[in-house]
């Protein structure tokens, strides 16, 4: 079992280097990544749109979020985060959470590893938003004009995140 050396130490992310030299991201005191694709009974999608620094400017995704990262919650079951970030960011609650994928979204740089869930039998119970720390708007979206939706939003300069391109693989 391969060792590793941490180069630099941040709140919510560490830099590594492992024995053979390989440089990655880790997610100190996180159980895993989880992202949800809610589908409404009417057959549309729910995606938020939030400002992402790392790349400059606001994108579309699917509503995602940490698992673990909540002291005291340190062993929260995926789906129940998953629970959580879709009521947080969207305001619905699901009465079906399904597994339907998951893995390395980015295995050459970092540890990470995400559960996507496919959300149904959606009820709006509050706003969304997000917590306190984000500025999102929630688009509900019909399923047959999603493709054109996102083609709009990008060409207002918007980033769609490609899970939710490849999350159209599963509604």
């Amino acid at each position: 079992m391969q060792t590793q050396e941490t180069l630099l130490e941040g709140k919510f992310l560490s830099f590594v280097k492992n024995d053979s030299g390989w440089e990655y991201i880790i997610r100190p005191g996180v159980s895993g990544v989880v992202v949800i694709i809610p589908v409404t009974n009417n057959n549309e999608l729910v995606l938020i749109e939030q400002l992402r620094p790392p790349v400059g400017c606001r994108v579309m995704e699917f509503p995602a979020g940490l698992a673990g990262d909540i002291p005291g919650q340190e062993n929260e079951p995926m789906e129940s985060a998953a629970r959580r970030e879709l009521l947080e960011e969207t305001g619905y609650e699901a009465e079906y959470m399904e597994l339907v994928c998951e893995g390395p979204p980015s295995a050459g740089q970092s540890s990470e590893y995400v559960h996507i869930f496919k959300a149904t039998g959606l009820k709006k119970v509050g706003e969304g938003g997000g917590d306190d720390s984000e500025d999102i708007t929630v688009h509900v979206v019909p399923a047959a004009n999603v493709e054109q939706f996102l083609k709009d939003k990008m060409a207002e300069g918007l980033m769609v995140d490609p899970k939710v391109f490849a999350g159209l693989y599963f509604i």
